[in-house]
Parts: C-alpha cells; structure tokens; sequence
C-alpha cells in the first residue's frame, strides 16, 4: 500500500511538472507572438502613414501641372511625364513598386520645378509659389514618415530573424517587410535643357 502511494504520488507529480511545462511552453510562444504583432502592426501603421502622405502629393500634381501648363504649354514632354508618372505611383502595389514609382514621379517633378526658371512669371505666381511650398512641405513629410516606417521595418525584420523568435516566426509564418527604397532614378539630379 505504501509502494502504491508513493508510486502515485510520483506519477502526480510528474504530471504536474508536465503541465507547468507545457504552460510555460505555451505562454513563451504567445509572448512571442503577440510582440511580433504588435511589431507587424506598428510598421503596417507606418506604412498607412506613407500612403497618406502620397496621397496628398498625387493630389497635389494636377494644381501644379496645370498650373505650369498654363505659363509653359510648350513644355508638353515634361508635363505629360508627370502626369503619366503620377498616374503610376497611384497604381502601384508592393512597397518595391511603390517605392520605384514615386522615384520616377520625384524626378518628374524635379524636372517640371526646374521649368519654372526659365519661366519669370511662372516663378512669380502666388498660386505656383503655394503650390511649390505645399510640395516641398510634403516631400519633407514623405521622407519623415518613409524614415519612420523603415526604422519600424527594420525593428521587425530584426526580432523576426532572431532566435528562437525566428521559429516562432516561421511556425506563424510572419514574413519580413521590404524596406522603402529611393530608386537610383530618384537619387539623380534632373537635368533640363532649354
């Protein structure tokens, strides 16, 4: 009887250690997962943040391009490319393609302001000026909140690529994020000749 006792009483205490085990196990992986989503969210909220911002400049282009377009109709090349690279960047979809068709509609606008030297009155507008002034304001937020979302990317990407955090990970199947990248295209200064 006391062989008995004792042996259930082992048995009772492994099965104990078992499940404070398991538990244990099981409150490590939500640990885990849960900071890999509060990460995923943090950085898919910076990149809403992007996208507002682009918003804003693609809803921006149209007031400048007709605005220039009526002191530089001849310019027709440079403003169709705007145009045509604004168009672009609204129907981009990846963060890669996102990131190359604002490149492109950068440097479209960097072409279409440097127009406006050659254009005394285009420069001297009170319209273009505001326009030019809300433009430079958004490329300045663009680069701010594109800063922020990469540092929150990279956050990810480095508790993802981590162990044990990069079992967890593959177990969820959390990917990592691409980072917001100027395009070499974007990093060239326009040039224009007249």
């Amino acid at each position: 009887m006391i062989i008995l006792g004792n042996a259930l009483a082992v048995v009772v205490g492994l099965l104990i250690a078992i499940v404070v085990l398991v538990a244990s196990v099981g409150m490590w992986v939500v640990g885990i997962y849960n900071r890999l989503q509060r990460l995923r969210v943090a950085t898919e909220s910076a990149l809403s943040g992007i996208d507002v911002q682009l918003k804003r400049r693609h809803d921006l282009v149209p007031n400048l391009v007709s605005t220039v377009q009526g002191y530089a109709a001849h310019e027709k090349g440079t403003l169709d490319a705007v145009i045509k690279a604004r168009a672009s960047a609204m129907s981009a979809g990846s963060i890669g393609e996102k990131a190359a068709a604002e490149g492109a509609l950068t440097g479209a606008l960097g072409r279409l302001m440097a127009i406006a030297e050659a254009y005394p009155d285009l420069k001297a507008n009170q319209n273009f000026l505001q326009l030019q002034g809300e433009l430079a304001n958004l490329e300045n937020a663009i680069s701010s909140t594109r800063t922020g979302f990469n540092s929150s990317a990279g956050g990810f990407n480095a508790t993802l690529a981590q162990f044990p955090t990069n079992i967890i990970g593959g177990i969820f199947t959390f990917k990592p994020f691409e980072f917001f990248k100027a395009d070499e295209a974007s990093r060239e200064v326009p040039v224009v000749k007249f």
